[in-house]
């Protein structure tokens, strides 16, 4: 299989997959809201969830997987699979003593990580103690969420990309059903949520286990811990975590500043966050760790035109995606949260808040796609110094625009930060790789990007004209609203595509003809 083919497939497995469970969490926010609302109690969940989420991208989705999935493809295709074997129970063991650890000193220092992260909450009585209590018992899911990102990289390297994908849904369900049938059980309701996130990370990693054993992979206890290979891991994974760390401040910084803000600000930016996460999770999380282990092969075997092919072809992907959902993400902020959040606690002024942040994230989609697959390029070829850099840098751009623009425009301003420092993060890691790999031979992916751009305006005239017909301020009429709603994506959809066809883009033709291939094996 050639590897533009592996990475399509393996993209949209996991892009199967992560919608599946990117559903379950519009299902989940939309049982959130119904109960809980936009304010007191969210905004400490929210608050709370920042730092074992935080903690589990900082070990797991960043620094283990970048530097775990190289080094680990490495062995398995140069030494075989018995040492492949050796070094996934080593890495399993330093993982399990490292987390016991990170969970203990997560836990006993609980009240001085939230009193920093959220200071701004000092000066309304009783959220700081509220927002300690729900990290405490959310804080051992970063135990088992990092367990999980190694269980991920070994399934990804041998090609098995679903059970890994779809595991969030689990979270999801465990929450939406802790949020229905044991909020009633607890004197603080919203302490429902966060058994249901430790209940989800839990079950998680244990349904990684049978996909595990069909790779033949026995994990045990094994602490060899000064083999080459995991020494090779530690020192690519150090200046990983420096880089994602850098990046996960960012975050936290941005929660920090909104604790100043009215009431409700930190639950619109989450909101806003959550939908915006939606095509990101689908596409452009598949398609970087789908790219991550081809990549790897090809830096491996000395491939580096290879490798710049599979990074063009990448990038692409991103431009033919990204584009049409950030159009429509801006376009469809408020028939969406007016169709599937305005009840019960969220009125239509939580409505109108959530969709002015979501539209604020949204241009910088495409910006995000190119960080997410041009990072792993960097990693594959084991640098990882440089993402390092370019995200403390990207940290500098985003607390000062997040320090300027929150004043006059409150949580606008920080989602606009965001996306601002997102541009800045895309376009220096493009111009360092070509300075680290030489030219790129982007050429095509330009040419292929302004084609798109009058497509996509096109669409997004289509959808805007379409969405006048919806009565998105008045609660209820929900038929009515899921169906103006349905029309103008499915209609904006059949546009892009019917365009994509008419300019020639070589991905929407391929696209079209394995749909139709498909169509005629069943017929």
């Amino acid at each position: 299989m050639s590897e533009k083919r592996h990475i399509s497939r393996a993209t949209g497995i996991m892009g199967l997959a992560t919608g599946l469970s990117r559903i379950g969490g519009l299902v989940r926010d939309m049982v959130v809201a119904g109960f809980f609302g936009a304010g007191f109690a969210t905004d400490a969940f929210f608050m709370a969830f920042t730092i074992p989420n935080l903690l589990r991208r900082f070990f797991a989705e960043g620094s283990l997987t970048a530097a775990f999935v190289p080094t680990f493809s490495d062995v398995l295709h140069r030494e075989g699979p018995e040492e492949a074997r050796r070094v996934a129970s080593i890495c399993w063991t330093l993982l399990l003593l490292v987390l016991t650890l990170v969970t203990l000193a997560g836990v006993l220092g609980s009240p001085y990580i939230v009193r920093f992260i959220g200071f701004g909450f000092g000066s309304i009585e009783g959220k700081l103690a509220l927002t300690d209590y729900l990290n405490r018992i959310m804080f051992p899911y970063i135990f088992f969420v990092s367990l999980l990102a190694l269980l991920t990289g070994i399934l990804n390297v041998h090609g098995r990309y679903f059970w890994p994908s779809v595991s969030p849904l689990v979270l999801n369900i465990a929450m939406v059903l802790s949020a229905i049938f044991l909020s009633p059980l607890f004197e603080v309701p919203i302490t429902a949520l966060a058994v249901g996130v430790l209940l989800g990370g839990l079950l998680q990693l244990l349904m990684q286990f049978p996909a595990l054993k069909a790779t033949e992979i026995r994990l045990r206890l094994d602490f060899s811990f000064s083999h080459p290979a995991v020494r090779r891991i530690a020192s690519l994974m150090l200046p990983g975590i420096a880089g994602v760390a850098i990046y996960q401040i960012n975050v936290v910084l941005t929660r920090l500043l909104a604790s100043f803000l009215p009431e409700g600000s930190v639950s619109y930016l989450y909101y806003g966050q959550r939908l915006f996460e939606f095509p990101q999770g689908i596409f452009i999380v598949s398609l970087a760790q789908a790219v991550l282990p081809s990549m790897s092969r090809q830096a491996s075997l000395g491939d580096m035109d290879g490798l710049k092919e599979s990074l063009r072809f990448a990038l692409i992907l991103i431009a033919l995606f990204t584009l049409p959902a950030a159009v429509g993400l801006l376009l469809c902020a408020v028939p969406v949260f007016s169709l599937f959040f305005m009840s019960g606690a969220f009125g239509f002024e939580e409505v109108r808040q959530s969709a002015l942040a979501l539209a604020f994230y949204a241009p910088g989609l495409f910006f995000l796609g190119i960080s997410r697959v041009v990072v792993p390029a960097f990693y594959a070829m084991k640098n990882t110094r440089t993402p390092v850099w370019i995200s403390f840098w990207t940290l500098l751009v985003n607390a000062g625009l997040g320090l300027a623009l929150m004043g006059p425009f409150k949580h606008l301003g920080l989602a606009l930060a965001l996306t601002l420092s997102s541009v800045f993060n895309g376009a220096l890691l493009l111009w360092m790789l070509r300075r680290v790999a030489g030219p790129l031979g982007l050429m095509p992916v330009i040419t292929n990007l302004l084609r798109l751009i009058p497509v996509t305006l096109l669409m997004g005239i289509v959808v805007w004209s379409i969405l006048q017909f919806g009565p998105w301020t008045e609660a209820g009429r929900h038929g009515l609203k899921a169906a103006v709603l349905f029309a103008a994506v499915s209609t904006g959809m059949l546009v892009y595509g019917v365009g994509c066809m008419v300019v020639r883009i070589p991905q929407a033709a391929e696209a079209y003809a394995l749909i139709r291939r498909k169509l005629g094996r069943r017929v």
